[in-house]
């Protein structure tokens, strides 16, 4: 088990020089209410005091209620400002827009939404001079369950290198709400999402391939073609390389 006293102080001094270095003057993050943008806002707000927490709506009603009464209870407790934006009707018009012409798939459709709470993210950071702060885990950016140029975009990510058991242990330690921590695991896509549901995939059988390397042979086959098949979300673009010039 990590040394989370010391890994605090590791990760608030990253935050401290990641800051100091882009000369911004403070972070803003999606605060979902979720477990990976709650240990992402206290770790930012105990490394700076201009720490703002955006909750973002976005048409789907899953849990909205109890994931905001979670965003805000957590912030309370940590001294984070918040606010709210409402993407709903900015999600219909881009569909509605798209309808003209188009035939959207469904999952083309859920991963508007991520894609639209960046956009906003960045809007807000670029307004006020800060710098945005990642949320994915460890665990979700091996099999690449995150949307590319969504929640997968930031400029910064201080908790990639922990795995979903690692986050929940580090969360025990800062004292984060225990109804955060009760939750089950969702991106909130659609109504009813769970992410283990839906990856067919436990973070227990994910995790215990990454820490240990152990698994059942079809856990450890599921876990390989995930990876394989996300490897571009964890790559920059590929370009084009061409017959080197004289």
């Amino acid at each position: 088990m990590r040394d989370y006293k010391i890994e605090l102080q590791n990760r608030t001094e990253f935050i401290r020089d990641v800051l100091a270095k882009s000369g911004c003057h403070g972070i803003v993050y999606g605060n979902s209410g979720g477990k990976d943008s709650t240990l992402v806002g206290i770790l930012c707000r105990k490394a700076c005091r201009n720490v703002l927490g955006v909750i973002m709506p976005c048409s789907v009603k899953q849990n909205l209620q109890r994931d905001r009464e979670d965003a805000i209870l957590l912030a309370r407790q940590f001294g984070i400002e918040t606010i709210t934006v409402d993407l709903g009707a900015a999600k219909e018009a881009l569909c509605a827009s798209a309808r003209q012409g188009l035939n959207l798939s469904d999952a083309a459709k859920l991963n508007i939404a991520p894609r639209l709470r960046m956009t906003m993210l960045y809007a807000i950071a670029q307004s006020k001079n800060y710098l945005v702060a990642g949320t994915t885990n460890r665990s979700e950016r091996h099999i690449g369950y995150f949307t590319k140029w969504g929640d997968g975009a930031c400029d910064f990510n201080p908790v990639s290198d922990l795995t979903v058991r690692e986050v929940y242990e580090f969360l025990r330690h800062l004292g984060a709400p225990g109804r955060i921590m009760e939750k089950a695991p969702s991106a909130g896509l659609f109504q009813g999402q769970r992410d283990e549901e839906e990856l067919g995939l436990s973070y227990r059988d994910l995790d215990s391939y990454l820490l240990q390397g152990e698994g059942s042979p079809q856990a450890v086959g599921k876990i390989g073609l995930l990876h394989q098949r996300s490897e571009h979300k964890r790559r920059l673009p590929i370009d084009y390389r061409g017959p080197s010039r004289p």
